[in-house]
Order: structure tokens, then sequence, then C-alpha cells
């Protein structure tokens, strides 16, 4: 679809429901119903349902078999896999960037960095920015990028996409506020420039695993009140 081409109603559902899923409108594990969308959207059931499809595809919902779609639950097993995984492969690729990246992929990890910095991180309502999550998503890719290796690259990209609803929900559920991540951000961004490959690597260890352990303990919390709602282990 061109820029000028206007959005068709599924786009502008898809849109709309993709904001409020990573915003923090349903809780996770909710039940989505297709009518009550339908009805606040003002469009058909199949066109919630096309949106719904595409977000099943994206790992933010959930197509339950004859019984419609839910919200995608906070799994904490999923989650500690995912940050596994994620560290495993990034600090990977983050020290054949480091070894290999020459003066052009600095001056684009500094570039990157600027512009995340410059980003506003929440929005005035508390959520994660939307601006903020396509600068920080541009960061991480840059700092791979100096491997030269597409795969990898794609490999984490894909891993750090599926973790895109637990970032929001490190905010908008579990109110991990306290954390400087513009430092956190910075502190990476200065070592893998300066060639610090031991020091980038464990920064960005660090980092992803600051917004997993936010959100296991939102997990034990409400496990311990008997909340457990969009939760499993």
């Amino acid at each position: 679809m061109s820029a000028t081409e206007p959005k068709t109603h599924s786009e502008e559902v898809y849109a709309s429901l993709r904001a409020e899923l990573l915003g923090g409108t349903f809780l996770p594990g909710s039940k989505l119903r297709l009518a009550g969308l339908g009805t606040r959207y003002g469009v058909s059931l199949s066109v919630v349902r096309e949106a719904m499809t595409r977000l099943a595809g994206e790992g933010l919902v959930r197509a339950l078999p004859q019984r419609g779609f839910s919200v995608a639950p906070l799994s904490v097993e999923d989650l500690l896999d995912l940050t596994r995984a994620r560290v495993l492969i990034e600090t990977a690729v983050l020290r054949e960037s480091i070894s290999q990246g020459g003066l052009e992929w600095e001056s684009a990890v500094i570039a990157a960095h600027h512009t995340l910095q410059g980003t506003p991180y929440t929005t005035r309502e508390g959520h994660l920015g939307g601006d903020w999550s396509l600068a920080h998503h541009a960061f991480h890719r840059t700092l791979l990028t100096g491997a030269n290796s597409p795969r990898l690259e794609s490999i984490a990209t894909e891993l750090r996409d599926c973790s895109l609803l637990y970032q929001h929900w490190s905010i908008d559920i579990a109110h991990d506020l306290d954390r400087d991540v513009a430092a956190e951000h910075r502190h990476i961004a200065e070592l893998a420039v300066a060639r610090d490959a031991e020091g980038a690597v464990q920064a960005l260890t660090e980092h992803i695993e600051r917004t997993t352990a936010a959100l296991l303990a939102y997990a034990e919390s409400n496990a311990n009140a008997g909340r457990t709602v969009g939760i499993s282990a």
C-alpha cells in the first residue's frame, strides 16, 4: 500500500488494536470478543477477524479453537526461554559486530542512539511510546549490523520482535519505571563503539534480563496474592 493510499477498515482496526494491546488496554490472557470490538469500531466481524489473524501472526494474540481470540498470556516459561535465546543470539552477533564493524557501523550506532536518546520514553498516559519503540528497535538492530550476517541479524530481530509485548507489559502492568533505561542504552552504545566486547556483551545481557526480572516479580506478586489471570507457568 502506498503512502497516499487510504487505509482499509482492516488496516485501521489492526493498527488500533495493536496500539491498544501494546498500550496495556487488555490484560494478558484476557478474552477478545469480536462482536464487541466490531461494534466499537463500527466494522463487520470479518474485518475484526482479519485484523486478529494478523495480530496472531505477530504473537500478540492467540487463536482459540472454536472460541475466538485472546490476548497472549504472560507465560513465565516462554519468557525465560525467550530471554535465554535472546541473550545467546544477540550477544554472539554483537561480538561479531564489534570485531568486524567499521567506521560506518560506529557512525550508525551513534546516530541510532542519538535518535533513541531524543525520543520520549513514555506517553503522557505513562505507556511506552510508539515512536520510542521504533527508535529502540532501530538501535538494537543497528548494533548487530556490523556482523555483516543477514541471517544472524534476522534471527536476532525475530526474537526481539517476539519480546515486544513483554517489553510493553514491563511498563504497563509491571510498572518497571525505576530503572534508567536511557543510561543502559548509552552504556551499551559507548562500550560497543569503544570495541569493548566483554563490557558491551555484559551490558546488553543485563539490559535484556532486567525486563524479564520485572515481569517475573509481577507474576510472582500476583501468584502470591491469588491473582493468576493471564499468567501461566
